[in-house]
């Protein structure tokens, strides 16, 4: 019989303390899940699945260790307890190490207003299998497409509890369907593919398996005949698919475990512009219907919104406990964990600034270069922030689309290119971050 979390994790914190802790946390989580992938109209392949999984971390001073297991019994757990005593009193000590004060732990624990959970059932696999082939057959209807990839349907469902001995429990339940469908034009060495998907916590809210795959053929179709673009310095607008990846690059620098170790091209940009003056980068992890969003971090902490960007100026890092009391902070609550590692920073729900134009007006401004749809690879250096990456997209000239291009490399040095940037308006407000199509003002492509 499936026992309750917080029972879990209870007893958890129980062995331990007799075990010897001086402090410890627990967490356990509840998961099931169904996916379905279909080819050529027929079921390609069929997964669930299920279980529970714990995890337990130790104190004994400023030592810690952490384990975990998938066995729930309660001799499991007095040995997971010793085991976890015994590697701590190995560890060397770290003054960072030890858990939330208790003022500092979130009041509000439940997830009722962010709407993480769907109330309707979940489908059943024949329904997540024609949802599939309706998207494959969508892809196949569109002029130009030879065949497709994959497609593919999901659902699921996790619950989860924190407890620790500094008087925190809470926890919450989350659901999520994603739908996806790989298109290919043309054969053999001449083939070019693209994809359309959509992951939501409502089932609802998903965009049709028709959608999913006409989008899937028609960005495949455009990509007939591909070639590489010149060589030279362009300017480069990074379409909304993957424009969050120059964020991303932002966000990793300054995450609270980089600029710890030293390994960040932001490490000493504290105060100063990193993004153009009129735009700010948000965290808000209280929005409703959205994967990333949660009541408190993997410590305990409350969880609030925030610029970290503010009107172009950086204003602090991205930290769980322990990087702050490295780096003279308090935590800004964005501890994240599984079950078998200690916590580290992670943000949750992030949108940029839009601009005032759309994708099209950027095209067209920007006369001659490259729009990336796709990203292949990438040599980051994480100390000077020089960039590379393998890209696809398609050619501007005139400032219309003039045809696909592919395999070429985007170069230059990300502070430079941030601050630059030009958004468009094009972003879809329900991923986990919200941000635009990007133009970049000039970055050498290196191509034919």
């Amino acid at each position: 019989m499936t026992q309750p979390l917080d029972a879990l994790t209870s007893r958890l914190l129980d062995h331990a303390l007799k075990a010897g802790a001086d402090a410890a946390d627990a967490l356990a989580v509840e998961e099931s899940a169904v996916s379905v992938d279909v080819l050529g109209g027929r079921l390609e392949h069929a997964e669930r699945a299920e279980g529970t999984d714990i995890g337990l971390r130790v104190f004994v001073g400023r030592r810690q260790a952490v384990v975990s297991a998938s066995d729930t019994r309660p001799e499991t757990m007095a040995e997971m307890a010793a085991r976890a005593i015994a590697m701590a009193r190995e560890a060397p000590e770290d003054p960072s190490a030890g858990l939330a004060d208790p003022a500092q732990l979130a009041v509000n624990r439940g997830a009722a207003a962010l709407d993480l959970c769907d109330p309707a059932k979940d489908p059943p696999p024949a329904a997540l299998e024609q949802d599939a082939l309706r998207a494959e057959a969508a892809a196949l209807a569109v002029p130009g497409v030879s065949q497709v990839e994959s497609a593919g349907a999901s659902s699921g469902r996790s619950r989860f509890h924190l407890a620790a001995t500094n008087g925190f429990s809470g926890g919450y339940a989350r659901s999520h369907r994603a739908l996806y469908c790989v298109a290919i034009t043309g054969e053999g060495t001449g083939m070019e593919r693209d994809y359309r998907s959509d992951a939501r916590v409502f089932g609802a809210d998903l965009d049709s398996p028709e959608d999913i795959g006409r989008i899937a053929g028609e960005r495949a179709a455009a990509r007939a005949g591909a070639r590489k673009p010149p060589t030279g310095r362009f300017p480069v607008l990074f379409d909304e698919r993957i424009a969050r990846s120059l964020t991303g690059h932002l966000l990793a620098a300054v995450n609270g475990g980089a600029i710890a170790r030293g390994a960040s091209w932001l490490r000493d940009a504290l105060g100063q512009q990193v993004l153009p003056a009129h735009l700010s980068l948000t965290e808000d992890p209280h929005r409703a219907r959205v994967s990333g969003s949660r009541p408190f971090d993997a410590e305990g902490l409350p969880t609030k919104q925030r610029n970290i960007v503010a009107d172009g100026v950086l204003t602090g890092w991205v930290l769980d406990l322990a990087t702050a009391r490295r780096l003279g902070f308090d935590s800004t609550g964005n501890a994240a964990r599984g079950t078998s590692g200690v916590p580290s920073p992670a943000v949750t729900n992030i949108a940029l600034t839009q601009g005032g134009q759309s994708r099209a007006d950027l095209i067209r401004d920007m006369g001659e270069g490259l729009l990336v749809t796709s990203l292949i690879g990438a040599t980051i250096n994480p100390n000077t922030g020089d960039y590379s990456r393998g890209a696809s997209g398609f050619w501007v000239e005139g400032g219309e689309i003039a045809w696909p291009v592919n395999e070429c490399t985007i170069a230059g040095n990300l502070r430079d290119m941030l601050l630059e940037i030009v958004p468009a308006n094009d972003a879809r407000g329900h991923v986990g971050h919200v941000v635009p199509s990007l133009l970049v003002g000039g970055m050498t492509l290196a191509g034919a």
